[in-house]
C-alpha cells in the first residue's frame, strides 16, 4: 500500500533535461522505451518538469545509449546532470 518495504533499484542515476514533450503520454512513452532496454532498472519522466531520471547498470548500458534511445523517439536532450542519490 505505502511501499515502505519496497526495495529501491540499486544502480547509477542520471537526470536528463528533455525538450519536445507535448503531453504526459510523451513521458510514459519515454519511460516505457527506456525500461524495455537491458540495463535500465527504472525510469521516471516528468512532463511538467521536462526531465527524466534513470537508474541504470553502467556495465550493461551507457549514458550515450540512454540519450540515443530518447533521441530516437524524437525528443532532444537539453542538458545532462548527475543526480543526487
Amino acid at each position: 500500500m505505502f511501499n515502505f518495504f519496497k526495495k529501491k533499484p540499486q544502480g547509477s542515476v542520471v537526470t536528463f533535461k528533455i525538450a519536445g514533450m507535448h503531453c504526459t503520454s510523451c513521458g510514459m512513452n519515454i519511460d516505457g522505451e527506456l525500461e524495455n532496454h537491458q540495463g535500465v532498472l527504472s525510469a521516471s519522466t516528468s512532463y511538467a518538469k521536462a526531465t527524466t531520471q534513470i537508474i541504470y547498470n553502467e556495465s550493461l548500458v551507457s549514458k550515450n545509449e540512454l540519450k540515443n534511445i530518447i533521441n530516437g523517439l524524437g525528443y532532444q536532450i537539453d542538458q545532462l546532470t548527475p543526480s543526487q542519490s
